[in-house]
């Protein structure tokens, strides 16, 4: 398989796996409603991960190094087949600020992808981060 058409794969499966974890997520919206704190929809958005077969890690821990010295972890909401960072929000609007966090996360995980899940409002928000 050559070197492009083997990036058109990786790519096709993380929009795959993108469109699946905001059909989980619009599940859990229209669910369980909008306007909880994040822990309901990070317990629920797990129980639909698992429902729809994906693998998918909670609170992963990533060592932070600081010219080669560990200065403590970075833990994201999810990593789904430990290829995207999955953030959930109840904010009134996602910002430069969660996009910096998301990209600060993919940079120091050395994954890609993420995607921030805002569940404030009755209509999802989401947004990709690639890095």
């Amino acid at each position: 398989m050559s070197l492009k058409s083997q990036m058109n794969t990786d790519e096709h499966r993380l929009n795959e796996m993108t469109f699946q974890i905001n059909g989980c997520a619009m599940d859990v919206l229209n669910s369980v409603g909008h306007g909880f704190h994040e822990k309901i929809y990070e317990n629920a958005m797990a129980i639909a991960f698992r429902k729809s077969g994906l693998i998918f890690s909670c609170q992963k821990q990533y060592p932070l190094f600081y010219r080669e010295e560990s200065i403590g972890v970075f833990i994201p909401d999810f990593v789904v087949e430990d290829s995207i960072i999955v953030e959930l929000k109840t904010i009134d609007q996602v910002g430069n600020s969660e996009k910096g966090q998301v990209m600060n996360y993919l940079r120091a995980s050395g994954l890609k992808l993420g995607v921030i899940l805002n569940f404030k409002h009755s209509k999802l928000e989401w947004q990709r981060v690639i890095f």
